[in-house]
């Protein structure tokens, strides 16, 4: 489903569509939710729905209604919840659960009306926020669906924001339809299956973004991994027939001050190696790459509304996989930095690729700030489920930004500790370091791990092993596959970055 935002200024009256939504508060009527301006038909069936309690308006409801108005024959209302709680993260919610309900409405035009009600309720203009939270709710993969595939035409609705008060703009309205498209990206290349998804297939859409917004993009070979001493990339990639790759994207803007990093982890697909996962569950490790795919969905975001930065973006991709040449437990590496590192799991091999891959780009790049992401351990799903990010940092003002960005995106994340005993269970017993460490907080350890390799350049590590795929509760997320979190917490970030020195 293809998505076509367009703005009108004027009266609902006067406008004819396939498909009207509104928003409609929680024990309110017709005139205190805003909708004044309705059509007299359409007014008077949400006002006998609100009286019957058939609809009520509560987070997470939703009614379609067949109007019996010629000129817009149906109408969907969808429930924000109490009206002194409403802000950015529950119109965008708001906005998804319509999403989701696009396919099926029969409608080729959907409007959205916009008043007034919504001025005070958001930070970022409404009309972005509902659009993104359309676009969101209504993503699908149904790429390897031959009934989907048989189809000749891609379905094209168009997104018709009705704004007779004139609240927002075109521009708005096409930034939040970008930032959906930057994390539908990310989803996409989640959900697609491994023997269709390689290192060398991260690097290719990493050149298509570049070429297509103007970027630099250098892809280093393992030759070149082998000259920069990157033995622990290396090693991780001994098992599997696909070669490594590193890629390597620059976004530069005439009016920079400062340069980001953003570092994502890509294993295409992670079987253990060595130290071999478990058979159940095993195909979700398709998605070991999404924080790579979120760096790329966010780089294609960043190339349409250029923010005054200078961005470096880092993705290691490998496979982990298990065969005569893999890397074993008890081997020792030579890190990029020259740091050796015992092998103790070859499961704990995210840390190992991103260690190189941090360690580059601060010899190479020496970036302000560096941020990455990573689905790194199975112990940060116990440390905060499915809903919540979590974060190893050295800087505490770099944090707040990162903090904040996910409060306004909605890709929250919450802060772990990181006190320097939590380090003392990495310390190698025949090398410098070790891969894991021993008893619990592990996704403080291998926070910890990777800040070896930074030397002291402000940073914030994403553990987004739990936030990544199958999140249930947050409407414009899918009902299974990728999430796409991290896109929108980059570009908000990069959008509103405030100098660390």
């Amino acid at each position: 489903m293809e998505l076509k935002v367009e703005i009108s200024n004027i009266p609902l009256k006067n406008e004819k569509l396939d498909a009207l939504i509104v928003f409609v508060a929680e024990d309110t009527n017709v005139y205190s939710s805003g909708l004044s301006g309705l059509p007299d038909e359409l007014k008077k069936l949400l006002n006998a729905s609100l009286k019957l309690k058939v609809f009520s308006g509560k987070k997470g409801s939703k009614q379609h209604f067949v109007s019996g108005y010629t000129k817009i024959p149906q109408m969907l209302a969808v429930g924000l919840g109490k009206k002194d709680e409403l802000d950015t993260e529950a119109l965008r919610r708001a906005a998804g659960n319509a999403g989701k309900m696009l396919s099926g409405l029969k409608a080729n035009s959907v409007g959205f009306l916009l008043t007034s009600f919504f001025k005070e309720s958001t930070e970022t203009d409404v009309g972005q926020v509902i659009v993104e939270g359309l676009a969101l709710g209504a993503y699908e993969f149904n790429v390897y669906k031959t009934k989907r595939n048989n189809k000749s035409k891609v379905n094209i609705i168009k997104i018709h924001c009705c704004d007779p008060e004139k609240i927002t703009s075109l521009k708005a309205l096409k930034y939040g339809k970008i930032f959906a498209d930057g994390t539908n990206l990310a989803r996409t290349l989640g959900n697609t299956p491994a023997n269709d998804l390689k290192p060398k297939d991260i690097a290719a859409e990493a050149k298509k973004i570049a070429k297509q917004y103007n970027m630099e993009c250098n892809v280093l070979e393992e030759k070149d991994m082998k000259k920069l001493g990157m033995g622990m990339l290396l090693g991780v990639s001994r098992g599997s027939t696909e070669p490594a790759k590193l890629v390597v994207m620059e976004y530069r803007h005439h009016k920079a001050k400062q340069k980001v990093a953003f570092v994502g982890k890509g294993v295409t697909f992670d079987s253990g190696g060595i130290s071999l996962k478990p058979g159940k569950n095993m195909d979700e490790m398709k998605f070991d790459m999404c924080g790579a795919a979120a760096v790329l969905g966010a780089m294609k975001v960043i190339g349409q509304v250029n923010p005054k930065l200078n961005i470096v973006a880092v993705i290691p991709t490998t496979e982990n996989l298990p065969d005569g040449n893999a890397q074993r437990p008890g081997d020792i590496v030579t890190a990029h930095n020259g740091k050796r590192v015992e092998i103790l799991n070859t499961d704990a091999e995210g840390r190992l690729i991103l260690g190189d891959a941090l360690s580059y780009v601060v010899k190479e790049f020496k970036p302000d700030a560096i941020v990455d992401l990573a689905t790194l351990t199975g112990a940060c799903i116990s440390a905060l489920g499915h809903l919540t990010t979590a974060a190893i940092t050295n800087n505490d003002k770099l944090m707040e930004q990162v903090h904040n960005a996910g409060i306004k995106s909605g890709d929250r994340v919450w802060q772990l500790p990181s006190f320097p005993e939590y380090g003392e269970s990495i310390k190698g017993k025949y090398a410098d370091l070790q891969n894991i460490g021993v008893g619990d907080s592990g996704t403080i350890i291998g926070g910890l791990f990777l800040e070896h390799f930074i030397n002291g350049t402000p940073w914030v590590h994403l553990d987004i092993a739990g936030t990544s795929w199958n999140v249930k509760h947050i409407s414009y997320h899918p009902n299974s596959g990728a999430t796409g979190v991290g896109v929108r917490l980059i570009v908000d970030l990069v959008q509103n970055w405030k100098m660390l020195k």
